[in-house]
């Protein structure tokens, strides 16, 4: 019953605002030239991580980053001494940046709500992917799908960016990436031993009524076409960096973590359902900076108050021009890199 609430609730959520389509798809590679398919190898078995940023203030307070990436290698296990040892002796921990969807939905409402929300997942003119794409793009879809999900005929039914994050994930797989599971399970073991639950920073998008917000995504159209392509151009160029940039967070290479940090389809994604009038009804527009405004302020409060405060972000957004970091900076913060 607790994994079909917990499908109820994910399935209810991807219907109002797909985020969890945006959130699969961020922090990956782009630009550059097109990467051969070599086969990538992915690490495996025990290996350090990367080291972490160290944020100081006048006061010789100290707030300890570790910068994150997803996906990371599937069979990755994270010797994090150095992490734990941060947490042991932390006085507060900091929760991941973004933005997440918060709907009052219950173990039989969201059962409840399955069909609805599987509905709202496909075309609302009940259109297939050849009907909605550009025929150039299709065919590229076509040896895609073929290559990763098989004979797959449901996927046709989907909307461009459900189906492209169907192929994404799938795509991962077969390379051996996961998400961020040999991450987070060594952190929930250390923030349990040292009595600490994180603190939430994340922008909450409220949804009063998730079955009305359900019946408007059901009838609303997105500009997903693009978010679709860029997809398309990961899976076929870009995996071995994706294997590349978790190998290097997993064994601790912080300059090609930097290098790698650029942020891809995310956008794109992201862009289709902030931007649709569903997704600026709902309060979506502009929510990445809000949500980095938020973290930013949260943390500067963390320094203030603390002697020691450990937080988890995305490499790309530390790192990035006018990134989190940056803004510390700014902020008068002493900025040490791994």
């Amino acid at each position: 019953m607790a994994s079909a609430a917990r499908a109820g609730k994910a399935v209810a959520v991807l219907a109002m605002a797909l985020w969890c389509v945006a959130g699969a798809q961020a922090q990956t590679p782009a630009g550059g030239p097109a990467v051969v398919d070599l086969a990538p190898v992915v690490v495996s078995g025990v290996q350090p991580g990367p080291g972490m940023w160290k944020v100081t203030g006048s006061d010789g307070h100290a707030l300890w980053i570790l910068g994150t990436v997803s996906p990371l290698p599937a069979k990755l296990d994270w010797r994090a001494d150095e992490v734990q040892a941060v947490i042991a002796s932390a006085d507060e921990v900091l929760g991941p940046p973004g933005w997440t969807v918060d709907a009052d939905i219950g173990v039989f409402r969201g059962l409840t709500l399955l069909p609805s929300a599987m509905k709202a997942a496909h075309d609302p003119q009940g259109r297939r992917l050849d009907e909605i794409l550009p025929a150039a793009l299709y065919a590229r879809w076509l040896p895609l799908k073929q290559r990763y999900m098989g004979r797959d005929r449901g996927v046709e039914k989907d909307r461009p960016l459900v189906a492209a994050a169907r192929l994404y994930g799938d795509a991962l797989k077969s390379v051996g990436l996961g998400g961020s599971k040999p991450m987070t399970r060594v952190l929930e073991k250390a923030y349990k031993a040292r009595g600490l639950k994180p603190v939430p920073t994340r922008v909450a998008i409220r949804v009063e009524d998730p079955r009305a917000a359900l019946k408007e995504m059901r009838g609303s159209t997105l500009a997903d076409a693009a978010c679709f392509q860029r997809t398309l151009d990961v899976v076929e160029h870009q995996l071995p960096l994706l294997v590349e940039r978790a190998n290097a967070w997993a064994v601790g290479d912080t300059g090609a973590l930097q290098h790698l940090a650029v942020q891809s389809q995310y956008d794109a994604c992201v862009g289709a359902i902030a931007d649709s009038e569903v997704g600026r009804r709902r309060g979506l527009a502009g929510v990445d900076q809000q949500a980095a405004d938020k973290w930013v302020q949260m943390a500067r409060a963390a320094l203030g108050r603390n002697a020691t405060t450990f937080a988890v972000v995305p490499v790309a957004l530390l790192v990035q021009p006018g990134g989190y970091l940056a803004r510390l900076e700014q902020a008068g913060f002493e900025v040490q890199a791994p």
